[in-house]
């Protein structure tokens, strides 16, 4: 039974640090309402561009307006270290069911406690779930 749970957790892992895509996939679901920082495609930026130019100046000032507040809220959300994006929930059910790869995701690269976690996870589940749920609701 631990050789096939340390294959299916290879096969896992070895997924994730070659394909970025499925990394990305994994690690940062993004909602079509979320303003993600990066550069759009250049056919959205043409398409924005066209809608703005149609509106009135009033719907203008409003969406500078709105645009403006999300920024500030993005950036203090940053500035306080709290991510809306962060979904908490999700790695404790990982945590339990797979505490590596929980350790990993949260914690974005390979490090210590990631190691420590994968050792304790082969040697002992339990302690393994345990330490992967201390990393992931502890305070960094």
């Amino acid at each position: 039974m631990r050789k096939l749970i340390f294959i299916f957790t290879a096969i896992l892992f070895s997924g994730l640090f070659f394909n970025d895509a499925a990394r990305a996939a994994i690690v940062s679901p993004v909602a079509t309402t979320t303003i993600v920082p990066g550069t759009p495609g250049s056919e959205t930026v043409k398409s924005a561009k066209e809608e703005f130019k149609h509106l009135s100046k009033k719907e203008k000032r409003e969406r500078i307006k709105e645009v403006k507040s999300l920024i500030r809220h993005y950036k203090a959300e940053k500035k306080s270290g709290t991510s809306s994006s962060d979904n908490t929930l999700l790695l404790c059910i990982l945590a339990i069911l797979l505490p590596p790869l929980a350790v990993y995701l949260h914690e974005e690269e390979i490090n210590s406690k990631f190691w420590i976690d994968l050792l304790l996870t082969l040697l002992f589940w339990l302690p393994g779930v345990i330490y992967a749920l201390i990393v992931v609701l502890g305070k960094d």
